[in-house]
C-alpha cells in the first residue's frame, strides 16, 4: 500500500504551521472548553498533498498498531475528509455518520455488516465526546471497532474513547471550562471557530 515512515509530533505540527493552521489566542473549542491554542484543521485538509501526507502516515500507524480494518467510519462533518483520505490509503470503504435528532446515525444508504472490523477516524480529539458517540453508533449497528484514530490527540494521551486510540500526533494543550479560566486567558477576546454550536 506504499505507506510512509511514521511522522513525528513535530512533523505533524510543521504541516499545521505551514498551512497557517496553528493559532494562538483565546478560543472556544467545539467541546465548549476554552484554550490558548486552536488547530484550524480545515486549512490543512484543503490541500490534497498535505492531507495525503498526514493520512497516509495515519493509515500506516493504524495497521502497525491494530491490524487491517475492513471499513473506516467518521463523524460528520469534521471527520469526513481525513476519514476518506485515511480509508484511501487503507484501501477500504469510507463512510460516515451524521447527527439526526441529536444522535449519530448511518444515513445515505451507509451501513456496517455485523462483526465488520471498523476503524473510527476523526480529525482532532480533545475530550473524545464525538469519538465516543460515533463509536457507540458503529457498535449499535453491529460493527467491531478495533480502534479510533485521529490526526491530533489534544489530550496528550489522557482521553479514553473506550477503544484503543491511534493518534499521529499527541499534544497536551491546556483547555479550561468557561468558569475556570486563568486570568491571562480571560483577558484575551474570545474567538469561536468551532462548528458544533453552529445552527
Amino acid at each position: 500500500m506504499g505507506y510512509i515512515a511514521t511522522m513525528t509530533n513535530d512533523d505533524v505540527l510543521d504541516e499545521f504551521r505551514a498551512a497557517g493552521a496553528l493559532r494562538e489566542g483565546h478560543f472556544v473549542l467545539s467541546s465548549g472548553l476554552h484554550s490558548p491554542v486552536f488547530l484550524q484543521k480545515n486549512l490543512v485538509f484543503m490541500r490534497p498533498e498535505r492531507c495525503e501526507r498526514l493520512c497516509k502516515a495515519l493509515a500506516a500507524k493504524i495497521v502497525a498498531t491494530v491490524g487491517q480494518p475492513e471499513v473506516a467510519v467518521s463523524p460528520a462533518v469534521g471527520g469526513i475528509i481525513p476519514g476518506y483520505e485515511t480509508a484511501r490509503h487503507l484501501n477500504v470503504p469510507s463512510i460516515y455518520v451524521e447527527r439526526e435528532g441529536g444522535a449519530f446515525k448511518f444515513r445515505r444508504g451507509f451501513h456496517i455488516e455485523p462483526g465488520q472490523k471498523v476503524v473510527m477516524v476523526e480529525d482532532i480529539v480533545t475530550t473524545g465526546l464525538s469519538s465516543r458517540e460515533c463509536i457507540a453508533a458503529i457498535q449499535a449497528a453491529g460493527g467491531d471497532v478495533i480502534a479510533a484514530a485521529c490526526i491530533v490527540d489534544r489530550s496528550g494521551g489522557k482521553v479514553d474513547v473506550g477503544v484503543p486510540l491511534v493518534s499521529l500526533c499527541s499534544l497536551e494543550v491546556p483547555a479550561y471550562p468557561a468558569d475556570a479560566l486563568p486570568p491571562e486567558l480571560a483577558a484575551i477576546p474570545i474567538e469561536d471557530p468551532g462548528s458544533r454550536r453552529l445552527r
